[in-house]
């Protein structure tokens, strides 16, 4: 799915969409539109069933995407992720398309959590994305693969998250971490480890030159307020504060918020570490072109000690079947 927004003339921001995460016999409360030519006409009004013979009709005329309108879109997120199990388990669709729904789902949840991270339908929102995700990744290296050719390589704190997520599951279970309550908790800490960013102003985030030292240590105090955040809502499982506490802390104890080492640190954190560094370092930023793949690991091994070893040659490993002969 397209990255961001179209914008007509008349300025109505509209949100590309697949054709697939429209289900069969539901009623949509959204209005749908298809593009012709620059133009957005509208094709189906809200309140109508969305039935066999208009899909088919779509199909029939080379329609893969619908608009709905940047209004609708919290109507059209509520609809996605009330059916995101049946579309994830529809033999009919195909894996890289469900990766692309599942992905463009997780970033608009993320922009609702960090607009609001301590309302707890939004992590309870977020739990049931996580044990969705789980679920996708743990069908094998594809679907992580799929997930991976269409993440955002532009950074934003909900596309960082989404990737973090998406990394930690499939690293855990690359060192054999199966069991879907580990991977779950995991999963749930690496999707909210940076919510105490939302305390910090969008000045200093994307602030294009070095942070002064009183704007980096504003930053660093990110973990814990992230904590606090999640705290407050009463609902998230002991394990998944881990990540959020502790995905700065480095093996030379230079890290931040409590200097611990990496015998201190919890696996999830240790894990969380690498794919926060790896999906920083990975992604292009306002002060920072992204690196490739294979230059950004090389750059963590040389920093030795700072990461958990056998995991970050495992990292290497998920990125790429020949990625140690690369580093």
């Amino acid at each position: 799915m397209p990255v961001g927004h179209v914008k007509t003339k008349a300025g109505t921001r509209f949100l590309p969409i697949y054709l697939e995460s429209l289900r069969l016999d539901t009623v949509l409360d959204f209005d749908l539109y298809i593009k012709i030519g620059q133009e957005m006409v509208l094709y189906r009004s809200a309140d109508l069933p969305f039935v066999d013979k208009t899909r088919d009709m779509l199909i029939n005329n080379n329609v893969k995407r619908l608009y709905v309108t940047d209004s609708d879109r919290k109507h059209y997120q509520h609809y996605i992720e009330q059916n995101l199990t049946n579309i994830l388990n529809d033999q009919t669709i195909p894996e890289k398309r469900k990766a692309g729904i599942l992905y463009e789902t997780s970033k608009s949840l993320m922009k609702d959590v960090l607009d609001n991270p301590s309302f707890g339908e939004n992590i309870k929102r977020s739990q049931n994305l996580v044990a969705e995700t789980v679920g996708f990744v743990l069908k094998g290296q594809q679907a992580f693969h799929n997930l991976l050719k269409i993440s955002s390589f532009d950074y934003y704190t909900y596309t960082h998250s989404v990737n973090v997520c998406t990394f930690s599951i499939a690293l855990a279970q690359q060192v054999g971490r199966n069991d879907e309550e580990y991977l779950y908790e995991l999963g749930l800490g690496a999707l909210l480890h940076d919510v105490g960013k939302s305390r910090i102003s969008e000045r200093i985030l994307n602030k294009r030159t070095s942070l002064s030292p009183v704007e980096y240590e504003l930053m660093k105090k990110h973990p814990k307020w992230g904590v606090e955040i999640l705290a407050h809502t009463d609902l998230i499982e002991a394990a998944s504060y881990y990540p959020v506490l502790q995905h700065h802390e480095r093996g030379s104890r230079n890290g931040y918020p409590n200097g611990l080492s990496l015998d201190e640190m919890h696996e999830f954190s240790r894990i969380v570490a690498i794919t926060d560094t790896f999906d920083a370092m990975t992604t292009t930023r306002v002060y920072q072109k992204a690196i490739d793949t294979f230059p950004a690991l090389r750059n963590m091994f040389h920093l030795k000690g700072e990461y958990d070893d056998t995991l970050l040659k495992a990292f290497a490993e998920l990125m790429g079947p020949s990625g140690l002969l690369h580093i």
